[in-house]
């Protein structure tokens, strides 16, 4: 299927401890596989295009929907370890046995636990906007399930900083959603939606000791990604992964909040270029 790009790849399904699994595939079969796993209450769908089929033109990109999450049967998980283990089951499923990795957000934050627990699966990781266990300020509490009645306003309000040029970015962001006319994915449900919040409030729970000590476990290259005005994630919690990470380096996008990869979309693509090379 090498013709396939984020618009129309189409949606297949695979069996995986009990879960039925929608993911998409498409790009540069043969060459590294690059899973991307996804941020709260987003669908296969809610990826850029422009990002996604950017990637593919040198990597086989892989998209798919967490377990009660669009059209993957199942329920929801409310906790990073459980929702990483499904993960690592659908993996599996579909014979990856070694690829880069992706995690935007709560993506993010099953990256790190996968590449913790599961050190052999990995080749190299890129991190985007999302934060270390116990990290600063992962509490969420202004965020809710009922934000998603009205998800574009909430996009454009967590995504983009308030000037006129990140603004600009958002709305052709959003225009750049719509660009799947054919087989979209299914909206995610609150009952969903709560249980991921579940999951990344336990995520920014402090630990009683040794706060930061399974990013000292992540051995792989890692490459994070942050806004400086990220409204989600504070900017923080991207120098405490690089602190801590034993091999990470950081890039700081300006005037951009939690969707920084978006709106600096061009650049991000270079720098993923250079560093997935």
């Amino acid at each position: 299927m090498p013709n396939d790009t984020h618009e129309t790849a189409p949606t297949q399904f695979v069996q995986a401890g009990g879960v039925q699994f929608a993911y998409r595939r498409f790009g540069l079969r043969g060459a590294t596989s690059l899973l991307l796993c996804n941020y709260f209450a987003a669908n296969m769908d809610d990826w850029d295009p422009k990002v996604t089929n950017g990637l593919a033109a040198e990597h086989d990109v892989i998209l798919f929907d967490y377990p009660g999450i669009g059209r993957s049967s199942g329920e929801t998980s409310s906790t990073v370890a459980a929702l990483t283990q499904h993960c690592v089951a659908f993996c599996r499923a579909i014979g990856l046995t070694r690829f880069d990795v992706i995690g935007f957000s709560l993506g993010g934050m099953i990256a790190q636990q996968l590449a913790a627990e599961h050190p052999h699966l990995l080749r190299r990781i890129i991190l985007l906007g999302t934060g270390p266990r116990g990290g600063e300020g992962l509490v969420f509490d202004e965020l809710t399930a009922d934000e998603l009645d009205d998800p574009s306003a909430l996009l454009m309000k967590a995504f983009f900083t308030r000037s006129e040029a990140s603004q600009a970015s958002g709305r052709a962001y959003m225009e750049r959603l719509k660009s799947r006319s054919i087989d979209r994915d299914t909206p995610v449900s609150k009952q969903a939606a709560l249980a991921e919040l579940a999951a990344i409030r336990e995520w920014g729970v402090i630990p009683a000791s040794d706060r930061f000590a399974m990013l000292g476990t992540i051995q792989q290259p890692t490459l994070i990604v942050h806004g400086n005005k990220d409204v989600v994630v504070m900017p923080i919690n991207a120098f405490l992964l690089a602190e801590h990470l034993p091999n990470a380096q950081l890039i700081m996008y300006p005037d951009a909040s939690h969707g920084a990869q978006s709106q600096h979309a061009d650049v991000f693509l270079e720098h993923v270029k250079l560093f997935l090379h």
